[in-house]
């Protein structure tokens, strides 16, 4: 056989190994793609009770104390974290809230706020922001960082979110 018999034989066949590649979408609607990211629907847990609240650390610099209402966390199929959050001032004045935390980008969320009547009232600034670790707020980085997203580890479900609770934070952190 010829070099140019040879050459063309060679090229017959890279062409024709390579038909299939022509089939091949150049975009894809496949299960890999990002899909937008969709909230659950929320609904308003019963109003917080005393004798069901877990104290958190938050900071030596506050005189507050901080609590998450134990029957009220849960843990979505969307990723959030969703508890009562309950602070009370050195005069016992008391801050209830209902919460979520985006655990994927560092969020939090208020639904609605505890009214003295023992009811809810909706928030109206009802949007996501970002967790800032300042003093006014530090209490929603603390959660973030220490309780409910600590990097590497995952929360499997509200239990999960309890027992850290209850521990005072993630053992691995606390090494």
């Amino acid at each position: 056989m010829t070099f140019a018999a040879r050459t063309r034989r060679l090229l017959l066949t890279v062409i024709a190994a390579s038909l299939p590649l022509l089939a091949w979408p150049l975009t894809s609607d496949s299960d890999f793609e990002d899909k937008p990211w969709q909230e659950v629907e929320t609904k308003l847990p019963p109003f917080p009770q005393p004798e069901n609240r877990i104290p958190f650390y938050v900071s030596a610099t506050t005189d507050n104390q901080f609590f998450i209402d134990d029957p009220s966390i849960s843990l979505g199929s969307d990723g959030v974290v969703r508890y009562t959050l309950v602070i009370v001032s050195p005069s016992g004045a008391e801050n209830i809230s209902y919460e979520g935390m985006r655990r994927l980008t560092a969020e939090h969320r208020v639904y609605a706020f505890g009214r003295a009547d023992k009811t809810w009232s909706k928030a109206r600034k009802d949007q996501w922001t970002v967790i800032a670790n300042n003093s006014l707020k530090r209490h929603h980085a603390e959660l973030y960082s220490q309780y409910f997203c600590t990097v590497g580890i995952v929360l499997r479900d509200a239990d999960d979110a309890r027992r850290v609770l209850q521990r005072g934070g993630h053992r691995s952190l606390k090494q």
